[in-house]
């Protein structure tokens, strides 16, 4: 029998009417059986019912479940997507960031460099004034000192020529003393 050309339903056991026979089956048995097969067969239809409706339920819950799927399979694919742009990205921006730092870096270094060397001149020259300072104060003190030196021997020089002219000096005091251009001069003041 074809499953496809033989439908058959409980209402068509009820009515399906059997041939009666001389020598048939027994009246009430067969209304009996044509009954439970008929009972039977709405228990079947509406158990079929019943697991076609879940099945229809476990197909939808099936496809939500694969909707579902797809979407976190979707979301998954978007984050790894994200993060490999966002790796991407925060590797650029650390290279830009470090290159900046180099280059700033360097430019301090220079700007050290340019410092130093602007202050070893001025070193240079300070130093050299230091000196120029140091040899004119020298050379200035020495001047002094052959010029003390000279009046010093001037002195002494003066001195020695007129010291036989100075004898008045030793002399005892009777009067009034006199100065070597012989005026007198006033005797000292004792005290009283």
């Amino acid at each position: 029998m074809n499953d496809e050309g033989f439908h058959l339903t409980a209402v068509d056991v009820r009515r399906y009417e059997l041939g009666s026979a001389l020598r048939g089956y027994d009246k009430a048995r067969v209304d009996q059986l044509r009954d439970q097969v008929a009972d039977e067969l709405e228990r079947l239809t509406r158990v079929n019912q019943e697991l076609e409706a879940k099945a229809k339920g476990f197909h939808e819950q099936l496809r939500a479940f694969r909707e579902r799927d797809k979407a976190l399979n979707d979301a998954l694919v978007s984050a790894q997507q994200l993060r490999a742009d966002t790796k991407e990205q925060a590797e650029r921006e650390a290279i830009l960031t470090l290159r900046e730092a180099q280059a700033e870096g360097q430019r301090l270094i220079d700007e050290a460099k340019a410092e130093v060397r602007r202050l070893s001149v001025e070193i240079d020259a300070l130093t050299k004034l230091r000196r120029t300072h140091l040899a004119h104060a020298r050379a200035l003190a020495e001047r002094h000192l052959t010029d003390l030196q000279s009046a010093e021997a001037m002195v002494m020089q003066i001195a020695a020529a007129e010291k036989p002219r100075d004898t008045w000096l030793d002399a005892p005091v009777d009067g009034p003393a006199h100065s070597p251009d012989g005026s007198a001069m006033d005797a000292p003041v004792e005290d009283e």
